[in-house]
């Protein structure tokens, strides 16, 4: 038996274990920092050159016994002065990096930091996880399930790539009793012993390419989530790519493939009866009846409806598939319920910022990539689209093509908004595009400028009616530090334009 193999639970003995941790952001600090607690021998290697926050971080490491190496030098290539059982990698590094092509050349396992995290939970009692994954809702789906979770009286947490690293939550000394995971395929990529309770994988659209390599290896990577799944995993009815993976997947014996559909829902479902969320999947008579779990009206006012109080269709399948990983977790119909009445969307997710005059102004800066962008473009049916930004690889034509018929007038800004230009000329030649520019990275004055510029073409283009969405379809960091930060310029400058005082 190979040493790591015996290393299942915290208890173990981790003493002496070799171990290269590469970054040192906040998963890769937490990493370091759990394997030191463990007695394990630890290096840590990252590319930057010492900001303050890396060299605060690199000082408590080194207090604590780990050899940190800080420079673009560290990383260049394997460290061959090292003997290491095994890599624990952060979700930014490609597998294709030096340092870790170096790790698979010489047969060192990697693991992802959540791979760790699933090691060093305790041998028993240890809180039940709950994943989740997808190209876009995975963090609102989390945060919908933790809701449910606190309003069914439990201690439970929503982590990994919604903030909070995993391995905090499970070395916390007030014990969870349940842990929602929402995973990236970064994340995935490198788990191999997870075993959840219950599992999702909400949608699969091209994303991260430059990163997998290929559609075909990024979807392998979302699909690992339900092997050595226990009790269900959910798929969404929608994108049959999920309920494919449900079928391939290795999962403990007895689990249960369990859709969620906007339709009425079937055996083993949870989908729409008229208004109501109804579950057909977790009740004894599932053949005859369904369990109520709440209704369109609980939703609504979690992200500020779409114009009739209805919550948007993507807002409606993650709350879907959060209920179904509530069922499968023994939540009851009233808690699901109570949790769906208290959730309110985060910052940036087809969030109103404004509506005056008729004309309503929407935030979803965190649509970064087409798909994400499609969930709220078909939400509202006449649309004033800003537009554009770093597309990752991605194709937008697609997009373009489907909501063509709801673009009232299109506002384009970032590196790559020619692709969005030439998509549009193709599929709505008729909708006037206006073309904003491009600002330096990072340069905020010149950020506030341009965000201003495209306020005023969107202002002047809406009617009474109109919509004005900032749904980018593309990534932020051509310009801006992140999607929040590109949202929140945008606000700042809707709310300067109409003259309207600043949020609190």
């Amino acid at each position: 038996m190979r040493p790591l193999d015996t290393l299942t639970h915290r208890d173990a003995d981790w003493t002496g274990l070799r171990a290269l941790v590469t970054g040192l952001g906040v998963t890769g600090f937490a990493a370091a920092d759990a394997l030191l607690q463990h007695g394990a021998t630890v290096t840590v290697l990252d590319a930057g050159t010492g900001t303050e926050k890396q060299t605060t971080q690199a000082g408590i490491l080194g207090i604590l016994g780990a050899d940190v190496r800080l420079g673009p030098e560290q990383v260049a290539s394997w460290p061959a002065d090292l003997d290491v059982d095994v890599v624990i990698t952060s979700p930014g590094w490609r597998p294709d990096h030096p340092v870790l092509h170096g790790a698979a050349q010489h047969g060192i396992p990697v693991w992802s930091e959540v791979e760790l995290a699933w090691r060093l939970r305790p041998r028993v009692g240890a809180a039940p996880w709950l994943c989740v994954t997808g190209t876009n809702g995975k963090t609102t789906t989390v945060q919908l399930l933790e809701s449910i979770l606190h309003a069914a009286g439990l201690r439970a947490i929503a982590v990994g790539n919604v903030g909070t690293p995993v391995l905090d939550a499970v070395q916390h000394p007030e014990p969870y009793d349940v842990i929602a995971v929402e995973l990236s395929s970064f994340q995935l990529h490198f788990t191999h012993s997870v075993s959840p309770l219950a599992s999702c994988v909400l949608n699969v659209a091209p994303d991260h390419l430059d990163w997998h390599g290929s559609m075909e290896q990024y979807a392998a990577d979302k699909a690992r989530i339900y092997e050595r799944t226990q009790l269900a995993c959910v798929y969404n009815v929608q994108d049959p790519a999920t309920e494919a993976m449900v079928e391939a997947a290795d999962v403990v014996e007895g689990a249960r493939a369990i859709g969620v559909t906007l339709g009425t829902p079937g055996l083993s479902m949870l989908g729409l009866v008229d208004d109501v969320l109804a579950d057909r999947a977790f009740v004894e008579e599932r053949r005859t009846s369904a369990a109520e779990l709440g209704t369109l009206a609980d939703l609504a006012q979690a992200s500020g409806g779409t114009g009739d109080g209805a919550p948007p269709p993507h807002l409606v399948v993650d709350a879907l598939a959060a209920a179904a990983l509530a069922r499968a977790a023994g939540i009851t119909p009233a808690a699901v319920r109570d949790g769906l009445r208290a959730f309110r969307t985060d910052a940036h997710r087809t969030q109103v910022v404004a509506e005056h005059a008729g004309v309503t102004w929407v935030d979803d800066s965190k649509a970064t990539n087409p798909h994400a962008a499609q969930a709220a473009l078909e939400a509202y049916p006449d649309i004033v689209w800003v537009a554009g930004g770093q597309l990752k690889g991605a194709d937008v034509d697609q997009l373009v093509a489907r909501v063509a018929g709801q673009l009232r007038a299109v506002v384009l800004l970032g590196a790559d908004r020619a692709e969005f230009a030439d998509a549009l000329a193709r599929h709505a030649p008729h909708v006037p595009v206006e073309d904003a520019g491009v600002t330096d990275h990072g340069d905020m004055a010149g950020l506030e400028k341009l965000m201003d510029d495209v306020v005023g073409r969107c202002a002047r283009l809406a009617r009474p009616g109109h919509v004005v969405l900032l749904s980018p379809a593309a990534a932020s960091l051509d310009m801006f530090p992140s999607y929040g930060s590109r949202g929140d310029t945008f606000a700042a400058a809707v709310r300067r334009r109409l003259g309207l005082e600043e949020s609190p």
